[in-house]
């Protein structure tokens, strides 16, 4: 087992190399660092008590599994464990990844249980992170439990366990804070009993902050709750100046007498370089052509989970041993990617910003970007997992042209405008009973996701409460506050652009990211492109460049069909419910590309978007959807792939009537017909009543109201149908929720159709 996570590599000053290509290594001196303190920091006791140094520095010795070694608190970390134990106050440590955070608060929670306190809380959200504290904790005697959204069979174990005095530390993730249980029941006591109260990754609790997360927000009640003299450690390596201020405002550490420890953020083993490619293949090409030369084992991250699972099936096929990374990627397979990068059994891990804060591997000797990071912040702390316990680590960034649509996107799902938040409020008022989320989506213009966090924003207001059974409103006054909500779109969009400011930055690259930190301690680092010299070519192979192109231009996306319908529909009038019969279902899919991608995604997006002209079909894209649609047959359930169960050969084409595009979908339709020598038997119709409801990208039961409503099967339709029974091609320009080729399957499967076989151009996820 190698040391505890930020521990070992921080006791011990290390001198780390400092090298141009070709040159030999050159060490420079250790270097202390003297952190400021903001605010009155009252340290006579801690800081003088050489008995109580000592016993700190050899808990800290069993931590890195040195026992009787030479580890050292720093004398930053130091002040921090002795503000802690001895004076009993709040602290804000804002300090670099690496810093050694966690080593403050295990060798404080070591010193507080010997003199009787309760056992230390950590409030964190990293899974991963916590499955590392937990082992390094029992190296220095410390029992460490977690509750977290991974282990529910272990919660009452663990809660028992507290309540007896055997668990030294509880690790909670920040959503148990508001689950209704854990906040009734088990964090009342835990206020009563907890000796510290660690709140790690702190910037997720203002929505200044990149990372922002509304279940911070309920430590207020535990920060109330809280014994007069138990102490606080806030914890956070990527905040600036205003950021800091909100963080201590919000756990309470805004008086005078707050100790706020800030250092510098220079990252002495990193070396940072950015590289402007023509284009994706481009980009892919140079990965596969130079990934082997980069130090080490590593992460290549990506935007999107569509990119990150193209870019590591192409690095597979070139040899490398590499796996996938994101949101979508199962539990057990996380853990297992987790251990073979830790093990170094893989070149890298290509992750989404799901590998972000929490994993910790000191020898990362490399991270690259396939793609910008929307902020400068959230791209200082995702390279901060490099070179933590090595001397020297490659940090690369290879952006893109279709970054900036990528931002746009999530930049659209932030809070919701006054007018969505207020009709939200009155359904609940009028409810006059808890609203569950599923009961709640169907009567709002909101999806899950974004409708959960806005509750949990107003839950912190005041404004609803979440209890057994849902959500209710309080009736308490609450105000929209406009204000907060446009500076802090501003500051996305400021962020953006510093991060256009870094790609083309002329200067030295870590003083830029610094300074967006407000580090008042940045001067030039020396090792970046800029300052030292570029280190890498930029020249990529035939051979890498062809394979990349051909594994972006292959065509061809599944399109999963809806099988159930929404819950809650009842509420808006509508009778379905539970499973959508297998008759009225439409068949697997296919679609030309993902928009999120970075091959036919960058294709599809101008030609799909709002800003885009409508006209005919290009001939490049209807050439590669009649390659889909050719693979399509000859798959082992299609119509030409020769299987006894494979499907009958689609009779016709069917087009989806659209008001935005009509001119392309006709022609997709016309072409895929002629080319598959196949009637057009017509297009579903818009009824009256479709301008009455408007179809907005929402929730499922919002969108499927409005969806019902709007389309019909026109007779001619209906006759070619009854004339020609058999599968039909359904044919769309793009995707999203996959409610519209579910309506429109379900008519033409209702007037006689046999199986639908949707055809889009886009998937929009």
């Amino acid at each position: 087992m190698g040391p505890a996570p930020g521990a070992g590599r921080l006791a011990r000053a290390r001198a780390p190399c400092v090298r141009r290509p070709g040159e030999p290594c050159v060490r420079r001196p250790p270097r202390w660092v003297d952190s400021p303190i903001v605010g009155a920091i009252g340290l006579h006791g801690g800081m003088d008590n050489p008995e109580l140094r000592a016993e700190a520095d050899a808990i800290l010795a069993e931590l890195v599994g040195d026992p009787g070694g030479s580890a050292r608190l720093r004398e930053d970390q130091w002040q921090a464990v002795a503000a802690l134990v001895e004076e009993r106050r709040r602290a804000l440590v804002v300090q670099r990844t690496g810093w050694g955070k966690s080593a403050v608060y295990f060798v404080a929670t070591a010193l507080l249980r010997r003199r009787g306190s309760g056992p230390t809380v950590i409030i964190s959200p990293l899974l991963a992170l916590m499955r590392n504290q937990v082992e390094a904790a029992k190296r220095a005697g410390i029992q460490a439990r977690t509750i977290n959204s991974a282990n529910p069979e272990e919660w009452d174990t663990v809660y028992g366990e507290v309540e007896r005095g055997e668990t030294d530390v509880l690790l909670v993730s920040p959503e148990r804070l508001n689950s209704v249980d854990f906040r009734d029941q088990v964090l009342p006591k835990l206020a009563a009993t907890t000796g510290l109260l660690v709140v790690d990754e702190a910037h997720c609790i203002s929505d200044w902050g990149h990372d922002f997360r509304p279940d911070y927000r309920r430590l207020r009640t535990m920060l109330a709750e809280l014994p007069e003299g138990v102490p606080v450690l806030a914890t956070t390596a990527t905040a600036n100046s205003r950021v800091t201020a909100d963080v201590a405002e919000q756990l309470g550490t805004g008086s005078g007498d707050a100790l706020v420890l800030r250092g510098p953020l220079d990252r002495e083993s990193l070396r940072l370089g950015v590289l402007e490619l023509p284009d994706a293949a481009h980009r892919l090409a140079w990965l596969g052509d130079r990934l082997g030369d980069l130090p080490g084992s590593g992460i290549i991250y990506t935007l999107t989970v569509a990119a990150a699972e193209e870019v590591a099936a192409f690095l597979r096929q070139r040899g490398y041993p590499v796996a996938s990374y994101t949101g979508k990627t199962e539990n057990a397979d996380r853990l297992q990617a987790e251990e073979d990068l830790l093990a170094n059994r893989v070149k890298a891990l290509v992750a989404t910003s799901a590998l972000g804060m929490g994993f910790d591997k000191p020898d990362l000797g490399f991270v690259v970007h396939l793609g910008s990071p929307s902020s400068p912040i959230a791209y200082y702390q995702q390279v901060g997992r490099a070179g933590r316990g090595v001397d020297h680590a490659d940090v690369l960034l290879l952006p893109g042209r279709e970054d900036e649509a990528i931002w746009a996107y999530f930049a659209s799902v932030g809070f919701p405008p006054e007018e969505q938040v207020r009709r939200t409020l009155s359904v609940l008022a009028e409810a006059g009973r808890p609203l569950s989320l599923p009961a709640l989506e169907p009567l709002v213009d909101l999806r899950r996701s974004r409708l959960e966090t806005m509750l949990k924003v107003l839950d912190v207001d005041g404004a609803v409460k979440r209890v057994k059974g849902g959500w209710t409103a309080t009736g308490q006054p609450w105000a929209y506050d406009a204000q907060r909500y446009a500076w802090v779109a501003r500051q996305r969009a400021a962020e953006q652009q510093a991060m256009r400011d870094y790609v083309a930055a002329t200067g030295c690259r870590m003083e830029f990211l610094q300074r967006q930190l407000d580090d008042e301690k940045a001067v030039p680092c020396g090792r970046c492109d800029n300052c030292a010299g570029p280190w890498l070519d930029a020249a990529v192979s035939d051979t890498a460049l062809a394979s990349a192109a051909g594994e972006l231009e292959r065509p061809g996306a599944e399109v999963e069909p809806r099988k159930m319908w929404p819950t809650g529909l009842a509420a808006v009038g509508m009778d379905l419910k539970g499973r959508i019969p297998a008759s009225q279902q439409a068949a697997t899919g296919r679609a030309l590309g993902r928009l999120s991608d970075i091959g036919w995604g960058n294709r599809l997006r101008p030609l799909l978007s709002a800003q885009a002209a409508d006209g005919p079909v290009p001939d490049d894209v209807l050439a590669a959807v009649v390659t889909v649609l050719a693979d399509w047959a000859r798959s082992p359930g299609g119509w030409a792939g020769g299987a006894p169960d494979a499907m009958a050969r689609p009779v016709g084409v069917v087009a989806m009537p659209s008001r935005t595009r009509p001119q392309l979908v006709g022609s997709l339709a016309a072409g895929v017909a002629r080319v598959g020598r196949l009637p057009v038997l017509g297009s579903l119709a818009y009824t009256p009543e479709a301008d009455a409801h408007p179809a907005h990208r929402s929730n499922s039961a919002q969108r499927l109201r409005a969806l019902a409503a709007s389309f019909t099967v026109p007779g001619e339709l209906s006759a070619a149908l009854a004339a020609s029974p058999g599968p039909v091609l359904l044919v769309d320009d793009y995707t999203d929720s996959g409610w519209t080729l579910a309506v429109g399957a379900r008519l033409l499967r209702q007037a006689g159709a046999g199986e639908v076989l949707p055809l889009v151009l886009a998937l929009a996820g």
